[in-house]
């Protein structure tokens, strides 16, 4: 009784300390529990201490946890699980990909492991094999949010529009409110020629997200391509009051103050941009659209240096 009431007061202070945010001595009291466990309760500990390990960066710990799962119980699929989610932040694909196969194998239904195998097969530009594990995720859980949005992000990147907008409404019916599933419908829509219907996306996108800065930049060009180039401007300017630190919010303004005449403002923004991420420094150089501010002698002192 004293060893089941050792290992549950430790696990339950770890359980507190992690709560909390204080992980190193969430970790010391699981070490604790660890020496009073026997059986599963031994990979449950271990496991929550994997988990921990990877919170904080430390992937070799994690992946020691991990292995000593296996040891323990070679057919765990959550170690396996594990293991393919340590490899995934390192971007080691091809093991990530092993694991999350591993873990499936192990447990058909586990849709956390189609989610992120979904996931990674997606950022190494494998849309097929992406389109088709989050289907089987949205088979096993119908009411997961992200695996709708992020299938509806592949259908619009590939141009099944359609595709992309029946995800994106599934995706609202969970989450009326979410700030980039509206962002994403307006997208869609907008690539539809629903451009007024993406308008009111976007605004509603902004309402329930001010921080977000692709919305501002999505209906302010929507603007400029009407030729209202106040109204962008005004957009464009709202959406760097609430988000100052975006360069190519200032860029795009940069863009639009040009077609205004207003060379100075343009001017300012453009280097306000470069100061923010001199990635654009190139883009500003190259951009036939900013030629106007090019002859001004304060451009050729900052761009020219």
């Amino acid at each position: 009784m004293k060893r089941n009431y050792m290992l549950d007061n430790y696990i339950n202070l770890a359980e507190k300390f992690r709560l909390e945010n204080k992980l190193f001595k969430s970790v010391g009291f699981l070490k604790k529990a660890f020496n009073y466990a026997q059986g599963r309760d031994k990979y449950e500990i271990l496991l929550k201490m994997g988990l921990i390990y990877d919170e904080i960066g430390n992937y070799t710990l994690a992946e020691r946890k991990y292995e000593q799962i296996l040891e323990i119980n070679p057919n765990e699929p959550r170690a396996f699980y594990g293991l393919a989610i340590l490899y995934d932040e390192q971007k080691k694909h091809d093991k990530a990909i092993k694991y999350y196969e591993k873990a499936i194998e192990l447990k058909p239904d586990y849709d956390r492991a189609y989610f992120f195998l979904a996931d990674t097969w997606d950022s190494i530009g494998n849309k097929e094999k992406a389109i088709k594990y989050y289907k089987k995720t949205i088979e096993l859980k119908p009411d997961d949010f992200w695996a709708y949005i992020n299938l509806g992000s592949i259908y619009e990147e590939i141009d099944k529009n359609q595709n992309a907008l029946d995800m994106i409404d599934k995706a609202l019916k969970l989450k009326s409110d979410n700030f980039l599933a509206l962002f994403n419908k307006g997208v869609i829509i907008n690539k539809l020629g629903q451009v007024e219907e993406a308008i009111d996306y976007y605004m509603q996108s902004i309402e329930q997200n001010p921080k977000y800065p692709y919305s501002y930049l999505n209906l302010a060009v929507i603007f400029k391509d009407k030729l209202d180039y106040d109204y962008a401007i005004d957009i464009i300017t709202l959406g760097i009051k609430n988000n100052n630190k975006s360069a190519f919010l200032y860029y795009n303004r940069a863009c639009f103050y040009v077609h205004r005449g207003n060379l100075k403002e343009a001017l300012e923004d453009a280097v306000k941009a470069v100061e923010l991420n001199d990635y654009f420094i190139d883009y500003i150089k190259n951009d036939e659209e900013l030629d106007p501010i090019k002859d001004l002698y304060d451009y050729k002192e900052y761009f020219n240096k």
